[in-house]
């Protein structure tokens, strides 16, 4: 079912085999030249220009942008209560996770009388994003709201792409979330012209003010990818996300059954989406593709799921041993990454790049979707090689403030002339000397 690589007995450089794996493609800079006149009519038409693009790419016209708050309201009291309470218990173990990654201010005296301090502050105002297309995501407005809130982010306004099927509102789900998490502030407006709107602001059809924001966080298409791309200086973002990823380091140990079941459970977002089996065992290979025909076959999404596991972004590669396997998965650096391995703790200790890692046969990538604590906003294409997923650290700034008396500084200020004078920036040493400190400085 799944194409397969063999590299037992010869497992490539990292840089061979990140080309070697297979990998989702996402040309971003392809689809720019379509993204850039949304960017730019929203730039110069606001709202008008918003209106118009839902109309063309989301078949409604919403009467306004801002989700009235009785709408949001609305969506809460009509939520089945056995999604209400899985929100609940999702929203709990998320705050729980995040309290303990805020960043406490640090004070360091560097000599008597001269400090630094690092402190830690929040962007003022942030706009999330909860995509609306093949599914509904109000986990993501869980992930992104949770960490933002935490970090002490005064400002939120949430955009999700308005639904004909709900007169050019959000999905109700995704509003019922909002509402449980106290986010007051919902526009309807996707894709690119979402950021363009969250970036330049405007007003709104009634007349009210469309704050902007200074930090765009959320998954979306490549279209919302390009336009974030494009405005990235103008507006903080958080990364430009693709498409989703799982890869499995496994050993004969493993359940096929567990593994099957969670390929196709990544498969399912997307087209697009890659699974990746990386083992030891060619048994287990076997295995896992007669359990993948028979689930495939068995699955709501089984068209959409067959083609994202049948494509050149999926796949199953071989390994002669588990170091190798570490190896692969190292340099293929997955999004979502399961240990289903014999001693699955001390493996999963050796890996070094990854969005998340999920040990043993009891941490399915979807528990993190959803219920583990840990955040579902991560890196795909092999940004994990470099970059962290959502956190409370992706809303906060690092700002140093310098405390120095007139005797600290004047013990330093010959070595601040010695480094000026070197750099031939000796106006840099006249500021210090300005100060009056004395000859002997």
């Amino acid at each position: 079912m799944l194409n397969r690589t063999d590299l037992r007995g010869r497992v490539p450089s990292p840089a061979r085999l990140r080309a070697l794996l297979p990998r989702a493609e996402m040309d971003v800079d392809a689809v720019l030249h379509q993204v850039r006149p949304v960017v730019e009519a929203v730039r110069d038409r606001g709202v008008e220009a918003v209106l118009d693009f839902a109309e063309r790419f989301d078949k409604v016209r919403p009467g306004r942008i801002r989700v009235p708050a009785s709408e949001l309201e609305s969506a809460l009291a009509g939520l089945d209560p056995a999604v209400r309470e899985a929100l609940e218990e999702s929203i709990a173990r998320a705050r729980a996770v995040h309290a303990d990654q805020r960043r406490q201010d640090v004070t360091t005296e560097v000599v008597p009388g001269g400090t630094v301090t690092e402190r830690w502050v929040p962007v003022r105002r942030v706009g999330l994003y909860a995509p609306g297309g093949l599914a509904v995501y109000p986990s993501s407005v869980v992930m992104n709201v949770v960490p933002a809130q935490t970090a002490g982010v005064e400002s939120l306004v949430l955009c999700s792409p308005p639904q004909a099927e709900f007169g050019g509102l959000p999905h109700p789900t995704v509003l019922a979330a909002a509402a449980l998490l106290g986010v007051g502030e919902v526009w309807a407006v996707g894709g690119a012209q979402a950021v363009a709107l969250l970036a330049y602001g405007g007003t709104d059809t009634d007349g009210a003010e469309l704050e902007p924001v200074d930090l765009v966080t959320g998954p979306g298409n490549i279209y919302l990818t390009a336009a974030k791309r494009m405005l990235r200086g103008l507006i903080g973002i958080d990364s430009e996300a693709g498409p989703t990823e799982i890869a499995i380091l496994a050993d004969d140990t493993a359940d096929p059954s567990h593994v099957a079941a969670d390929l196709v459970s990544q498969a399912e977002h997307d087209t697009l989406a890659a699974s990746i089996l990386v083992t030891t065992s060619e048994r287990l290979a076997d295995e896992v593709d007669e359990r993948l025909r028979h689930r495939v076959a068995a699955t709501k999404h089984s068209e959409r799921v067959e083609q994202a596991l049948r494509g050149p972004q999926s796949g199953t590669v071989l390994v002669s041993t588990l170091d190798d396997g570490v190896r692969v998965v190292d340099a293929y650096a997955a999004e979502h990454l399961e240990i289903q391995t014999a001693d699955a703790s001390s493996v999963a200790a050796r890996i070094r790049n990854a969005g998340a890692v999920f040990v043993g046969p009891y941490a399915p990538v979807s528990l993190g979707d959803y219920c583990a604590g840990s955040n579902h906003v991560l890196p795909t294409g092999g940004f994990a090689r470099h970059s962290s997923g959502l956190s409370v650290q992706s809303f906060l700034r690092g700002i140093h403030v310098v405390d120095y008396s007139a005797e600290a500084l004047r013990d330093v200020a010959g070595k601040v002339v010695a480094l000026a004078n070197a750099e031939d920036l000796p106006a840099h040493g006249e500021a210090v000397l300005a100060r009056g400190l004395g000859d002997d400085a």
